[in-house]
């Protein structure tokens, strides 16, 4: 497969999705750095210390909407804010199955789309061959 490293942020509270999704990562046959936080203040505190790294910058974030501390949602917010040049493509993966919840994903220009859990190793190959540098 592809040399080049893609970096990967998984913010989740689940420990037990957090070990599937490193288990999947392992089966795509991709070169991929899998970074995770438990809620989007330990998220958004790393990725202040990457905001000017392109190697380590996440090239894809999965982000969780149930979470303490920062939800999904304020994760967004609190991201926005964030001063960084650097772009990441960002999938809200939730249990979530409530249509707000899903048409809420569409209003976020960061967003590029909603990720129903659990993720399926077809579905995270497809997010990978994207972002691949």
């Amino acid at each position: 497969m592809m040399a080049s490293k893609i970096n990967l942020l998984v913010i989740d509270d689940d420990d037990i999705n957090i070990f599937i999704i490193k288990k999947i990562v392992a089966k795509t046959g991709y070169n991929v750095e899998m970074v995770s936080k438990n809620n989007g203040q330990l998220a958004i505190d790393y990725l202040a210390t990457l905001k000017d790294d392109p190697e380590k910058f996440p090239d894809l974030m999965l982000i969780d909407i149930n979470m303490p501390v920062l939800n999904g949602w304020e994760f967004l917010k609190a991201y926005d804010e964030l001063d960084s040049k650097l772009k990441s493509d960002m999938y809200m993966l939730s249990s979530s199955v409530y249509e707000n919840d899903i048409e809420k994903a569409k209003t976020y220009k960061t967003i590029k789309g909603f990720i129903s859990k659990p993720l399926s190793i077809e579905r995270l190959s497809e997010l990978l061959k994207v972002v691949t540098p």
